[in-house]
Parts: C-alpha cells; sequence; structure tokens
C-alpha cells in the first residue's frame, strides 16, 4: 500500500501478470501474484483517512494482509536519508484511528509480517531500523510549525516523540495498524527515509526509491513462504 499512485505500477512490476485492475479518485490497483499468492498493490493517497478507505474496501474484496510502503522523515540522529524503517507500531497522533477505538488501544503491526520485513531488509544487505513510527494528519505542521497558531505544542510533542525513540515520522500506518487490527487482519509497514529535519547539513538529494521497493517485495515473498 503505497501511498504514491505514482508508485503502484513500480511495485507491481516486481510481480507475476501484473496489471492494473482499477483506478478511481487516489485508489490506483495493480494485481498480480508472488510465490503463487494473489497479490495487488493499490495506492492510499496521503494520510489516515483514505489509508483507512482503503484497508476497508481491500478488506472486503477478501485482502488479509496489509503492508504500508511509503516514504517519511527521519527523527533520530543515526536514521539518516536512505536508510529503510520496519514499523513495529505508530504513535497515534492523528484523527482517524479515534473513530474505531480509544487512544488507549496500541497502533502494533503483526509480528509476523514484521519479521518478515526485516529479514527481508537483511537478506538484501539493506541498511535499516526496526521500531515506533509518528503517524501525524499535517505535514507542515511537521515541517513548519513555528508558523503555526499552536507552534509551542507542536513542538513540545515532537520532542516528546524524539526522547521517546520514534524513529521517523509519516502519514498512514497508524490508521492502516488499528483498522487492520479491528477487522482481524495483519499489518506491517516499511518507510524509506526521504529527509531528516533534526540532521543540520543532511544531504538534500532524494534518496532512490529501489530499495524501498525490493525490500518490500523480499518481505512479502518471506511472509508467504512462512504462510505457507
Amino acid at each position: 500500500m503505497p501511498g504514491d499512485p505514482g508508485r503502484v505500477p513500480l511495485l507491481a512490476q516486481r510481480l507475476e501478470g501484473a496489471r492494473q485492475v482499477a483506478a478511481n479518485r487516489e485508489f490506483v490497483s495493480w494485481g498480480g501474484e508472488l510465490e503463487g499468492a494473489q497479490v495487488t498493490v493499490t495506492s492510499t493517497g496521503i494520510g489516515c483517512p483514505s489509508a483507512a478507505i482503503a484497508v476497508e474496501e481491500l478488506h472486503a474484496c477478501g485482502t488479509d494482509t496489509f503492508i504500508r510502503v511509503g516514504t517519511a522523515g527521519g527523527m533520530q540522529q543515526d536514521v539518516l536519508v536512505g536508510d529503510l524503517v520496519v514499523a513495529e507500531a505508530a504513535v497515534r497522533d492523528e484523527g482517524t484511528s479515534p473513530q474505531y477505538v480509544p487512544l488507549g488501544f496500541p497502533a502494533v503491526a503483526d509480528p509476523d509480517v514484521t519479521l518478515a520485513l526485516r529479514e527481508g531488509a537483511r537478506a538484501l544487505g539493506l541498511r535499516h531500523h526496526v521500531g515506533v513510527v509518528h503517524s501525524k494528519d499535517s505535514f507542515y505542521g511537521q515541517r513548519e510549525p513555528e508558523r503555526m497558531p499552536v507552534a509551542d505544542e507542536l513542538d513540545a510533542r515532537w520532542r516528546a516523540w524524539i526522547r521517546a525513540g520514534v524513529l521517523c515520522s509519516e502519514m498512514e500506518a497508524a490508521a492502516i495498524y488499528v483498522v487492520a487490527r479491528s477487522l482481524r487482519a495483519r499489518a506491517g509497514g516499511l518507510m524509506l527515509v526521504a529527509g531528516n529535519q533534526e540532521l543540520k547539513g543532511a544531504r538534500r538529494d532524494a534518496a532512490r526509491l529501489e530499495p524501498l521497493l525490493d525490500g518490500a517485495i523480499e518481505g512479502l515473498r518471506r511472509l508467504i513462504r512462512a504462510d505457507g
């Protein structure tokens, strides 16, 4: 489940017999096979509301496992541009998942999905981290908090997440995890660090997508084999 519709065919071309099966608004879907299992690649668009809709409707079509594959902003000093992050849990700093369960309920990935993604990254020799990510609603509230009326609150919360060891910030994982869990389905996530505003002088060139796409497919391959 990438956010960007443009990344759907890039992921799907790594499957057998890939073909587009649907396209509506931000949701573009391609289907194919991997290790004999049917796989659908569907974009979620930006943010938790549309990601939750994608999980709901894909589950209604028979999907039992959801993997978020996207980009994120690093939050720790050792989380560098180009690194991968396997998201074992997500901070619910967004407004969609509370429509399902109270905030005391954790947004946690399925352990089998998490293990498969970690093993996939290891097998390909990709630099990666495993831990908690931050899911938010406001992109510019993170990037330019100083110009928001609630700047002090945003900065205090951001610093708290960093001190707690949160690895990176993105915009979909929490809702995907909570909605999937409420549907008794599995979910996990793999993110590519595309920037890190905490690192002064960090490189500005775009991170290559190939490690993210290859890592996601290798992780899924291992999950399918383990299921078998």
